[in-house]
């Protein structure tokens, strides 16, 4: 049986990433991309949401197994949430095909995901 695997998408305020990422390493992720971005909300939602939004964004993209990936979305909202200074905001969707990661590699990330996961 094939492992499944779940795309995170975190969006923060420009210079968190590197705590996204901490915090996903500390719940093993074993790395993501960081995409500069800018974002569109106006003046609205400022007041819907009673936060000032400031539009220079990153997009962290994270690819992890599923058995680690409700770890790592609790972990990243607790760091990163909307209540904190990042601001951010994180959502999972289902990998359906993965190409160019080898078998081998695979392997090693489900074993040190069950290394992680017994030593809890």
């Amino acid at each position: 049986m094939q492992d499944k695997f779940f795309a995170i998408f975190v969006i923060v305020n420009q210079g968190f990433s590197d705590s996204v990422m901490a915090v996903a390493r500390e719940q093993g992720a074993r790395g993501g991309t960081v995409i500069n971005a800018r974002g569109t909300a106006n003046a609205e939602a400022e007041k819907a949401f009673d936060i000032v939004i400031h539009p220079e964004k990153e997009i962290i993209i994270i690819l992890v197994a599923e058995k680690i990936k409700d770890n790592i979305l609790h972990a990243i909202y607790q760091e990163v949430g909307l209540n904190t200074p990042g601001q951010g905001i994180a959502f999972a969707v289902p990998v359906d095909e993965t190409v160019g990661l080898e078998a081998k590699k695979l392997k090693k990330i489900k074993e040190e995901v069950e290394k992680n996961e017994e030593g809890k």
